[in-house]
């Protein structure tokens, strides 16, 4: 009896210590995936303060889908996404600062927690802030950020926001 709750103790002794190292294994390329993901959103609001619509679509993965105002929007171009790629840049980082509000001066990050995902797509709970050229808060918006990894890169497949 006490041969066999050895037997069975090394057993449990060898299984947990597989488990911790397959946990161990398996966290290293969660943390570098979680990293690719915020530089890929670090590059996505990069690109809209920049008022770089080319660096800021291509964050993007398309199609691309966007759930704001009550509408889905789906975009399966950059040029289909940010129609005014072809206009002149002073043209566009006008109608840009517009759209975003009049005295915008810039965006950033005040959340971004990964809430679920796996090896091809993670959902991103956000917050983020637009402000004015002094600090001061604009408006603050909720969205989801649902991204994938395709042809080998993470990108942004779709948004979810309570942003107009």
């Amino acid at each position: 009896m006490v041969r066999r709750a050895r037997a069975l103790g090394l057993v449990v002794g060898v299984l947990v210590g597989l488990h911790v190292a397959v946990v161990a294994i398996a966290a290293e390329p969660l943390s570098a995936r979680d990293a690719e993901i915020m530089r890929v959103l670090d590059r996505y609001m990069d690109g809209l303060n920049a008022l770089d619509l080319e660096a800021h679509v291509a964050t993007y993965h398309f199609p691309h889908y966007r759930h704001a105002s009550g509408e889905i929007v789906v975009w399966q171009s950059a040029r289909e996404a940010i129609p005014g790629l072809d206009v002149p840049d002073d043209e566009r980082r006008a109608a840009l600062r517009a759209v975003l509000e009049p005295d915008w001066h810039r965006s950033e990050w005040t959340r971004r927690e990964i809430v679920q995902g796996d090896a091809e797509k993670v959902h991103v709970a956000t917050r983020f802030v637009r402000l004015r050229i002094d600090g001061s808060v604009i408006k603050t918006f909720d969205s989801l950020y649902i991204m994938t990894r395709e042809s080998g890169r993470w990108g942004i497949k779709g948004r979810s926001s309570f942003a107009p």
